[in-house]
């Protein structure tokens, strides 16, 4: 992808979820390229330049709608992620406020709508690489509302709308917190690191900067689509760990569990409340998944800048110059310092573990 500024100038982009973690990065992106940008958000931005900020929820069908006026392209991005582990918000923002940002931009005669999706459509996959081709199986709540909404767009797209569908791998990035915080904070402590059964599954993860790159480009080329978007050069579990804590210089070591016991723990402490993670991250962290993005690359001149190596480093990096300077009220999941719960008895427990 052509990563040179583009300018559009007098496009004018509606952003959901423009005060979140990719929200706000891709806005930044966007105006950049000489889009005019407005957001919804239920939090105000900090960010300069914007046309118009709607501070409010999506499912404010009267608000959503004076939201989308004059908009030409709506980057929808609002959702209720895994770790909120709220089963009624999955459905409520996920589902039903992808239903009120369609039926806003069908009236309003906005021009495309790029919906952000979900790896966790396809749930733990029989096969890989994902392709189009391959059929959708969540395994939980978030998986199987954020497929509702991909749904839902197929429904719009039969109406007139112009919808593609974005689905990405794991996103990592400049100031992406949540779980990627709890693993810095180890392999900066020297803190032993855990894998499922040796850690030999192949995982893919997305730079958030690339992630937004497809996402413009997919707002750019008319007609319904979706894309798998991730990392083109991607290896084992293991492999990046392993890579992160040699870039670290760190005396970490990867340790490896059992992934029946290990998957069973999890879930367990997040049932009672002592683990901060959902339910997909106990289902996807031990196992294989990546996706071929062959169509991106064909369609969007999709080139991703980073690999998982360079991805999870520069973010390791970033986040041990910032960290001291990383509190404040939250505004995403994604953008907030993680409270570790049981996770915290990780690193002694892989003490006593073969590496």
């Amino acid at each position: 992808m052509d990563r040179s500024e583009k300018v559009t100038e007098n496009r004018t982009a509606l952003v959901t979820g423009g005060s979140g973690y990719f929200g706000e990065l891709l806005c930044q992106r966007l105006l950049g390229r000489g889009y005019n940008v407005r957001i919804i958000d239920l939090n105000p931005t900090e960010l300069d330049g914007i046309e118009a900020m709607f501070e409010g929820d999506i499912l404010d069908e009267a608000l959503m709608a004076k939201a989308c006026e004059g908009v030409d392209i709506v980057f929808h991005n609002v959702a209720q992620v895994p770790l909120a582990k709220d089963k009624k918000k999955f459905w409520s923002v996920n589902r039903d406020g992808t239903r009120s940002v369609l039926e806003a931009a069908l009236k309003t005669g906005v021009k495309k709508v790029v919906y952000t999706s979900s790896s966790a459509v396809f749930g733990a996959p029989e096969t890989n690489p994902v392709t189009r081709q391959t059929a959708p199986n969540p395994a939980e709540d978030y998986g199987e509302a954020k497929l509702a909404g991909e749904t839902l767009c197929h429904d719009y797209v039969a109406k007139g709308l112009d919808v593609s569908i974005v689905r990405p791998r794991t996103i990592i990035g400049h100031g992406r917190l949540g779980i990627f915080q709890v693993l810095f904070d180890w392999i900066a402590a020297g803190k032993d690191v855990p894998v499922f059964n040796g850690g030999h599954n192949i995982y893919q993860f997305v730079h958030a900067d690339d992630l937004a790159d497809a996402c413009i480009a997919a707002g750019e080329r008319a007609g319904a689509a979706t894309y798998n978007i991730g990392a083109k050069e991607f290896g084992s579990m293991r492999e990046l760990l392993e890579g992160l804590i040699a870039h670290a210089g760190s005396k970490s070591q990867v340790k490896s569990l059992p992934m029946g016991l290990a998957k069973f723990g999890m879930e367990t402490m997040a049932l009672i409340g002592l683990s901060p993670l959902g339910p997909y991250h106990a289902l996807m962290y031990g196992r294989s998944m990546y996706f071929d993005i062959s169509d991106a690359e064909r369609e969007l001149g999709y080139t991703p800048a980073y690999s998982n190596h360079s991805a999870i480093c520069s973010s390791y990096d970033w986040y041990l110059a910032n960290r001291d300077n990383l509190g404040g009220a939250p505004k995403s999941h994604h953008k907030s310092p993680l409270k570790k719960g049981a996770l915290a008895m990780v690193p002694p427990v892989l003490s006593l573990m073969p590496s």
